[in-house]
Formats: structure tokens, C-alpha cells, sequence
């Protein structure tokens, strides 16, 4: 036999636990479910949770290891048994984190266990005792390797453990391991329906009453358009291709002249090539990694403390993304960067693009 622990131990609200595992949501009822003894839950994997007449205060506690069964001490006034399978690293622990904690060296199978009890009564109708006073109730834990086998309650004489044994019998049954999970399931899919209707709401808010597609909410810039002319944005999603990346051309040259970009020849070349659909780098030799495609943008708002060079380089090569609807948005969000006034950008772009209007009705 070999002691783990013994000494006074602190409990709180009438318990005490041996845990081995991080999952500490287990409830009374889930410890004691289907059990016959209400002093020693052992329905949880890993858990005991153990019952003691004081409510909170010292009591005295021994746990001890045994190699086979020992001989049963019938001076205990209460025993029950039941059976226990260490998931981890063992410990007795109080309900308080602060109150105490005892390593016990278990191995990771099958024991039996005993827990006894003397003076839960007294320990239940007493005060807490004052560190020169002596203990008023006690408690031992003995473990022993074993199969498992349903708990018995092999002695009772307290009012305490009448009550506890009583309440565990008369507990309703609870959920099967099959019911929790499809319960478990159906809060999940309930959480993520109201997680959809909040963002969903959260999004008619910010978005003007109307929903935007999945592809508006992925793109740069709709939401600051939105809020400067909603049905703008619903319309460039509408469009096709060819139109988006028109309106992508069409808002570069809009931002280099508002720039002033577009009297430098270089960048004059550049839109002109650019218009008829080919590679602007051909007109020049920009600097290693500032090709077409947005490998060079890290941001489409427009920056006055940029070189007029990569300003327009910014611009040029916002119209070849390979999204057509990011092209434009991100381009003409340039333009009215440049520009300094979105109402005078988006007026001129629906003079421009009458064909836009109302397309996504």
C-alpha cells in the first residue's frame, strides 16, 4: 500500500474532485448519471466527483494505492465503490483553484475505488473549523487495480449520504452519448444560423437595406463606393467583363489627368496601349517587380506622397487585374482619390456608361 495523499484538504460547496482531464464542464449529473451511490460520481471519464457533508472548510483526507483489493474497514460510517480510469495526470483538486492540489501517481488502466466517510453529519450541521480545531469530518479514497463493474453503496448510516444516494436514484436518465452529439450538433447548426442573420443584418445596415452578392463583399473598395452611390456597385456587379474593364480604362485615364499624370509621354503611351488592350509595359522599363496584374499595388487608395511614376504605375496596373469587377472598382476608387471629389468622378462615369444604369434591375 502506498499513501498519495493525506491531510486536511480543502472543500467548497460540499465537494472535491480527482480530475485527469481538461475538460472541466462535467456537472453533478452528468458525474453521478445511471450511478447507485451519490457520494462518489464516477460516470465521467477521467472525473470523480466527491461528495462531503462539511460545505466549505478543512476536511481530513486520505488517498491511498493499493497492489489487489484491501480488506474492508467497517468502522467507516459511510462506503461505496465504484469504479475509475485515469485519462492523464491524476490530481485531487477543490472547487477553488486556490484551495488545493494533490498529484497522485496513477497509471493510465482500470481501478476500483472506495471512498469512505465518517461524520458527514456533523460536518454538514457544523461550522467550518477554526485552524486550532480539530477535524469534524474525514474521508478516504482507496484505489486498486480492477475491471470495471457498477458501483455499489456497501454502507450508510448518515442523514447525508441517505440524501445524496436518494437524489442520484431519483435523477431523470440522462442523454445517451448518441443523443449529446446530435444535441451538440443541432447547437451548432442553431448558432450558425443566428451567426448568418446577424452578419446578414449587419450587412442590410451597412449595405443600405439591400444585400450585396458574395462577389461584391470579396471585392476592394464596394463597400466606399456603396456608400457614395449604392446601385452603382450592384451595376458593376451586373456587367460583364468587357464593360468592367472598360470602365477600368476609362477611370485610369480619369485619375492621370486629374493627376497631370497623363501629359508625361511615357504615361500618354501607356493608356494608349492600354486602351487597345495591350501590355503598357512594352512602352517602358519599369523597375523589376512592377509588372501588370496588382503584384505591385499592396493598395488601391490613393497616395499624393507617391513619385508621379508610381502613381501612375499604381493606376496602370489596376486595370489589369484578373478580376474584371476588381479592375474597375479599384481603379476608379484611384480616380476619385486623384480627383478629390467622388459626386463630379461618379456623375462623369454614368455620362459616360449610360448602359450601366439601372443594369442590375
Amino acid at each position: 500500500m502506498r499513501t498519495l495523499m493525506t491531510g486536511p484538504a480543502w472543500v467548497a460547496y460540499g465537494q472535491i474532485y480527482v480530475e485527469s482531464t481538461l475538460d472541466d464542464s462535467s456537472s453533478l449529473e452528468d458525474c453521478f448519471a445511471g450511478q447507485q451511490n451519490g457520494l462518489c460520481g464516477a460516470a465521467v471519464p477521467g472525473k470523480l466527483f466527491l461528495i462531503t457533508g462539511l460545505h466549505t472548510g478543512h476536511v481530513g483526507f486520505t488517498v491511498e494505492l493499493y497492489d489487489e483489493q484491501p480488506p474492508l474497514d467497517d468502522t467507516w460510517e459511510e462506503i461505496v465503490e465504484a469504479s475509475y480510469h485515469p485519462l492523464g495526470n491524476a490530481a485531487l483538486v477543490t472547487w477553488a483553484s486556490d484551495g488545493g492540489f494533490w498529484e497522485l501517481d496513477l497509471d493510465p488502466f482500470d481501478y476500483r475505488l472506495r471512498y469512505c466517510a465518517q461524520g458527514m453529519d456533523a460536518g454538514h450541521q457544523g461550522a467550518p473549523p477554526m485552524d486550532d480545531q480539530p477535524l469534524i469530518d474525514h474521508y478516504l479514497l482507496q484505489l486498486w487495480p480492477a475491471p470495471p463493474a457498477p458501483d455499489q453503496v456497501l454502507k450508510q448510516t448518515s442523514a447525508q449520504a441517505a440524501y445524496w444516494h436518494r437524489s442520484v436514484r431519483e435523477m431523470p436518465p440522462q442523454p445517451s452519448p448518441a443523443e449529446r452529439a446530435a444535441a451538440e450538433q443541432e447547437r451548432q447548426r442553431l448558432n450558425a444560423l443566428a451567426q448568418e442573420a446577424a452578419r446578414k443584418e449587419a450587412l442590410l445596415q451597412t449595405w443600405g437595406g439591400r444585400l450585396p452578392s458574395e462577389r461584391v463583399l470579396a471585392t476592394w473598395h464596394t463597400q466606399e463606393l456603396a456608400q457614395l452611390d449604392r446601385d452603382l456597385v450592384d451595376e458593376l456587379d451586373a456587367a460583364d467583363a468587357d464593360l468592367l474593364y472598360t470602365v477600368a480604362r476609362w477611370s485610369a485615364r480619369r485619375a492621370c489627368a486629374a493627376a497631370g499624370l497623363d501629359q508625361t509621354p511615357w504615361v500618354a503611351a501607356a493608356l494608349d496601349l492600354m486602351d487597345r488592350g495591350g501590355d503598357y509595359v512594352a512602352v517602358i522599363n519599369p523597375p523589376a517587380g512592377l509588372r501588370p496584374g496588382g503584384s505591385f499595388v499592396t493598395s488601391t487608395d490613393w497616395d499624393p506622397e507617391l513619385s508621379p511614376t508610381l502613381q501612375a504605375m499604381q493606376v496602370l496596373n489596376s486595370t489589369y487585374w484578373n478580376d474584371p469587377l476588381h479592375a474597375a472598382t479599384a481603379t476608379l476608387w484611384l480616380a476619385i482619390g486623384a480627383a478629390g471629389n467622388d459626386s463630379v468622378v461618379i456623375a462623369e462615369l454614368r455620362l459616360a456608361f449610360p448602359q450601366l444604369t439601372n443594369r442590375a434591375l
